[in-house]
């Protein structure tokens, strides 16, 4: 019996698990592009930046900012505009921070979802199946074999495995997901703090050149 059969054989239950699968696997590889995509070096990005920015090569520094994918690099521009303007960098820091993460953290609850739903929809599909195998038993009696109903309660049980099979690759790939999150914020914090620390000796040796 192959995979289609069992989907078809299995009842609405089946069918809707294997939609979730679907899009998990969806999600999974739309965050996994994303994040690949986003992923630079910050020690090379803030080591470049600070070079630019010791020449006050601002347009320079922003327009490598807006070459390079990634949240590190928006929050980077973000201090820039902030310091060019006056603003407080910190500020600028914190409100673009409250932009990217969510930005990262998106479609995650849904894995998240999927991961917890669908072994409790394998178990409904098992009860479900049960429930009509030993309804066609009280109904015809003697007539059902137990052939017969071996394979109702095979098909029931399908539903419950469908579900976990399903349930633990969401489960892993949310934690996956999740530590990547994770990682982005530490490299943002340690951008944040290295381009603060930047502006802020920057001032001091503006006004030191001045007196």
């Amino acid at each position: 019996m192959n995979y289609l059969q069992m989907i078809s054989q299995g009842g609405p239950i089946m069918i809707i698990i294997a939609l979730c699968s679907v899009i998990a696997v969806y999600i999974f590889l739309q965050k996994w592009f994303q994040f690949h995509r986003a992923q630079v070096n910050v020690g090379e990005l803030v080591a470049g930046l600070v070079n630019v920015l010791r020449r006050d090569g601002m347009i320079e520094a922003i327009t490598l900012c807006d070459h390079t994918p990634g949240p590190v690099a928006r929050m980077l521009t973000s201090a820039i505009h902030a310091y060019q303007n006056g603003d407080d960098i910190k500020q600028a820091l914190e409100e673009q921070s409250l932009v990217e993460v969510p930005r990262l953290e998106s479609r995650l609850n849904v894995l998240a979802t999927l991961a917890y739903v669908t072994p409790l929809l394998g178990l409904l599909g098992t009860v479900i199946g049960l429930a009509e195998a030993f309804h066609t038993v009280y109904v015809s009696g003697a007539a059902m074999t137990q052939q017969q109903l071996s394979e109702g309660v095979y098909m029931a049980l399908t539903c419950t495995a469908a579900g976990l099979c399903v349930s633990i690759p969401c489960h892993i790939a949310y934690n996956y997901l999740v530590s990547r999150v994770q990682s982005f914020c530490v490299e943002m914090e340690r951008a944040s703090s290295e381009i603060m620390y930047f502006f802020k000796h920057h001032n001091r040796e503006g006004k030191t050149d001045e007196n």
